[in-house]
């Protein structure tokens, strides 16, 4: 096992300053750090970085002492302005070895660290996601690297066989999207719809799904349905928009009566992943081609932007259809504020202007980790070519087009002090939460009957979805019985790190 490892890894002496970080190109692959000048055999606790994995992304290291190394976040493909998201392993450790490791060329100045966000770490032995303690992370702007800002953290290797892997935020990917729509399409319902609509450049699934009854007549028959379109992912990096949209589709295909009663009245077209690409190579912000697909809105190639062609064309289909498309919400992750919130357009009719602020409250009301005081509605420019600005220019009166935003950290709860830093669970809470209150919405405004609306106040939505989801995997859709046994006897020696 061994001998094969060698034979996989690239010694290199990293002492060298050759190479700025604008022509990092690729990821670092197996890559054995050593002392300047070190010709000796390889050994336990020369440390050997590897991201040449799906959405991996660490573009250089620099060996500064024994116990200190520079990291360097491999830029978007194609676009060397963004480096925000970082993912990688580091093996070959030696027990009790105690590092300090540097993330020295971000491209955004203000970032939650300020504000006590710490990197997530999982290994071999405990392959739950943690954040690090944050008393071990720093934030700061650094003389040696022409001031720029720096993240550092400190750790010890406790385990000399694991292999760690240290991550911006807990990751998504696109085949972990796959596996879960796999098992979901795999459940037969007849109220579900998978299709392809489209292929990214790298003939990656676009996938669209369709939610709704199938009888579009079963409790309101004077009525058309309502349509909602919810788009995730357009912005790579920010994985926690993929846990919020599986909330969404949990809740709306489990047995609650909550979702029985929306799929009875809307329809909802859901596009988990619309940057496949840019998420696979693990990019931040962009496309394979290094594109920003969210400011391109107006005008999509079909050549360059395949996806967002795709879905703008379904969108202005859906626009034209006798049913009208009521609501477009885009999630996203936020870099630098807390909670979810929401961005929203401004109008000249104040009518407008009041409506639009209606489903934000009724979400607050409903979800202890929504602000509705960091919520805003504006028209800047630099937001010109967003689905939301885009849109809701396109769209008529009666529709509503939202930014949903999620902190990569941490949400403070009314009447608290302290943060709660986010998990995968809490993010697809808030999904969960976001798919109530469309009920509560529909409710408002009368389309459904109150009466109808009356859900018995012992039904718990959290254990409806629980039992729903036995004998489906868990929600990525990949653990059996057996993997889940091992997971719980695992968690039950786990040490944190």
């Amino acid at each position: 096992m061994e001998m094969k490892m060698e034979e996989n890894m690239r010694v290199v002496d990293t002492g060298s300053e050759a190479g700025g970080e604008d022509a990092l190109v690729g990821n670092v692959n197996k890559l054995m750090v050593t002392p300047r000048g070190y010709t000796g055999v390889p050994r336990k606790g020369h440390l050997v970085f590897d991201a040449c994995f799906e959405s991996g992304n660490l573009g250089r290291v620099d060996y500064i002492s024994e116990f200190e190394f520079d990291l360097f976040i491999r830029p978007d493909t194609c676009n060397p302005r963004f480096r925000v998201w970082f993912n990688f392993t580091v093996e070959n450790v030696r027990e009790t070895q105690r590092v300090i490791l540097n993330i020295v060329n971000f491209s955004k100045t203000k970032s939650l660290y300020r504000e006590g966000m710490s990197p997530v770490v999982k290994s071999t032995s405990r392959p739950k996601w943690q954040r690090l303690p944050a008393k071990n992370v720093y934030y700061y702007r650094c003389p040696d690297h022409r001031r720029n800002y720096v993240m550092s953290f400190a750790f010890c290797f406790d385990r000399e066989d694991d292999v760690y892997q240290f991550a911006y935020c807990y990751p998504y990917t696109y085949s972990r999207l796959q596996h879960y729509l796999d098992s979901l399409e795999r459940r037969n319902l007849d109220y579900l719809q998978r299709e392809q609509l489209g292929l990214s450049v790298q003939q990656r699934r676009l996938d669209l799904l369709t939610i709704t009854s199938p009888d579009p007549a079963l409790q309101n028959p004077k009525k058309e349905k309502k349509l909602v379109v919810l788009t995730a992912r357009v912005h790579p990096g920010e994985s926690p928009a993929s846990f919020v949209c599986q909330g969404v589709i949990d809740f709306l295909v489990s047995q609650h009566p909550v979702a029985q009663l929306l799929r009875d009245h809307v329809i909802f077209k859901i596009v988990p992943m619309l940057n496949p690409d840019g998420v696979y190579l693990g990019n931040y912000r962009c496309s394979l081609m290094g594109f920003d697909l969210n400011r391109h809105w107006q005008e999509p190639s079909l050549w360059a932007h395949p996806t967002l062609y795709a879905v703008k064309q379904l969108i202005v289909q859906l626009s034209q259809d006798p049913v009208g498309l009521e609501f477009y919400i885009d999630v996203h992750a936020h870099s630098t504020m807390m909670n979810g919130f929401m961005y929203g357009n401004v109008f000249e009719e104040e009518e407008r202007v009041q409506r639009q602020a209606v489903f934000p409250r009724l979400l607050c009301n409903n979800a202890a980790d929504f602000s509705f005081s960091n919520t805003s509605f504006n028209r800047d420019m630099v937001k010109a070519g967003t689905g939301r600005r885009f849109l809701g220019g396109l769209l008529d009166d009666t529709s509503y087009c939202y930014t949903l935003e999620v902190s990569f950290y941490s949400y403070m709860a009314a009447g608290s002090t302290a943060p709660v830093p986010y998990t995968e669970d809490t993010y697809m809470k808030l999904g969960r939460n976001v798919a109530r209150t469309f009920l509560d919405y529909y409710k408002h405004n009368h389309f459904i009957d109150e009466n109808k609306a009356q859900i018995p106040s012992h039904i718990n939505s959290i254990e409806v979805l629980s039992k729903d989801q036995q004998g489906n995997g868990n929600r990525n859709g990949r653990s059996s019985g057996g993997e889940r046994a091992a997971e719980r006897k695992s968690q039950g020696v786990r040490r944190d790190y």
